[in-house]
C-alpha cells in the first residue's frame, strides 16, 4: 500500500514554559489561532524535527475557506505541509539520518508548529549551502514531475497550464524543460503572469474574473485546443473549463482541480475528445522518492526558482494574519512562508 499523508500526534496543552511549544491549530473554517503542545519525542524508527519554515499552500487556504469536503477534512485540525527545518533527534532505530541535517519533508501535514516527528521516508536531506527558506517548496516538485511525465510531453505539442500561483509557477518552470512547442499559461494577475514569462511560458493570457472560461479569452489564437492541458487551480469546477479547452485526443492531468466540482461535468464530451484524464500523485513510493531528489536537484541546479515568489514571511504566533492575506486573492501575494523558528 503506498503511503498517503499522516497527521503526527500532537498532545495539547494549557501550560506554557519547558517541554511545550507553540502549534497552530484550526477550530472552524476561518479561525485558526495558535495554542500550546508538548513537544513530541520520536519513536524508535522516526526523527523529530526542528520546523522552521512552513508554506501556505492553496490546499491550506482551501480548508481555511471551508470548501473542502468531511472526507477530506475535520475541524478542528492541524495544517501544513510545505516543511524546511532542522533533524535535532533521532530514534534509536534510525541509520543514516542525523541531528543537524537541513531537510525539507514531504507527506507530513499539520507541521504550523515549532516540532514536528514523522518517518524518514518523508524527509529530504538538503545541502547545507542551501538555504532552508528556499527548501520547503521542494515539497511540491515530486508532484509537479509526475504530472510532467504523464503529460507526455514532447516538441509537437502544445500545452495549457491553468492558474500561475505557487505551484503552478512551479509547474511552469518545470514544463518548460520537456520543450513543449507552445506553453500557454492562464491567470488573474499580471504580476504572476509577469514571472511566467520569465520562467518559460510563450503565451501568457490574464482572465479578467475566474468565471471566464479559457477558451473564450485564448480561442482566437489557439482555436482547435491544448493537446494536454494541466489545472493548477484550487477549484474542483475548473475541471470543467479544462475539459472545454482540450484537443480532440488531448490529455487533462489534474495537479490541481481536486476540490469539489459542483458545476455538471459532460462525460459526453470527455468521451466524444477521446480525452484522458490523469491524477498525479505518485502510486509508488519509490518513485516518491526518486521524484523527491530529482526536484531537489532541479532547484540546485538553478533550474527551478523557489525563491522569488516569496512575497510575504511572517512568525507563527501571527498566523492568523497570514491566512487572511493569503486568502485575499491579489496579484501581490503569491507565497506567504510562516516563520516557526526562533
Amino acid at each position: 500500500m503506498v503511503r498517503r499523508m499522516t497527521v503526527p500526534p500532537m498532545e495539547l496543552t494549557d501550560r506554557e514554559g519547558p517541554g511545550t511549544q507553540m502549534c497552530a491549530v484550526m477550530n472552524a473554517a476561518g479561525q485558526i489561532g495558535i495554542k500550546r503542545a508538548l513537544i513530541p519525542e520520536p519513536a524508535e524508527n522516526e526523527v523529530r524535527i526542528k520546523v522552521k519554515w512552513v508554506g501556505i499552500c492553496g490546499s491550506d487556504v482551501e480548508v481555511f475557506r471551508g470548501a473542502r469536503e468531511p472526507e477530506f477534512i475535520t475541524y478542528p485540525t492541524r495544517l501544513g505541509h510545505e516543511v524546511a527545518g532542522v533533524i535535532d533527534k533521532i530514534g534509536e532505530q534510525v541509520v543514516g539520518l542525523q541531528p543537524g541535517d537541513p531537510v525539507a519533508l514531504r507527506y507530513v501535514w499539520g507541521a504550523f508548529a515549532e516540532y514536528v516527528c514523522c518517518s524518514p521516508f518523508s524527509v529530504k536531506v538538503l545541502p547545507k549551502e542551501l538555504p532552508l527558506i528556499e527548501g520547503s517548496l521542494i515539497e511540491v516538485l515530486p508532484g509537479v514531475l509526475h504530472a510532467a511525465e504523464l503529460a507526455e510531453l514532447s516538441p509537437a505539442k502544445d500545452v495549457l497550464i491553468m492558474g500561475q500561483g505557487v505551484s503552478g509557477l512551479v509547474m511552469t518552470q518545470v514544463v518548460s524543460l520537456f520543450s513543449p512547442r507552445r506553453l500557454v499559461v492562464t491567470d488573474l494577475f499580471e504580476e504572476k503572469l509577469r514571472l511566467a514569462r520569465k520562467y518559460g511560458a510563450t503565451h501568457t493570457y490574464r482572465l479578467p474574473d475566474p468565471r471566464t472560461r479559457t477558451m473564450d479569452i485564448v480561442g482566437r489564437d489557439f482555436p482547435d485546443g491544448f493537446d494536454v492541458v494541466i489545472p493548477c487551480l484550487l477549484e474542483g469546477d475548473g475541471m470543467v473549463d479544462a475539459i472545454h479547452s482540450a484537443a480532440q485526443n488531448g490529455r487533462i492531468v489534474m495537479y490541481g482541480c481536486i476540490g469539489t466540482c459542483r458545476q455538471p461535468v459532460d462525460f459526453f464530451k470527455v468521451h466524444k475528445k477521446r480525452l484522458d484524464i490523469l491524477s498525479t500523485e505518485p502510486k509508488r513510493d519509490i518513485d516518491n522518492r526518486r521524484y523527491f531528489e530529482e526536484g531537489l536537484r532541479l532547484v540546485r541546479d538553478g533550474l527551478v526558482n523557489t525563491k522569488e515568489m516569496i512575497t510575504h514571511v511572517i512568525k507563527l504566533k501571527e498566523i492568523g494574519t497570514a491566512f487572511q492575506l493569503r486568502n485575499n486573492h491579489s496579484g501581490d501575494t503569491i507565497h506567504v512562508m510562516i516563520d516557526c523558528g526562533d
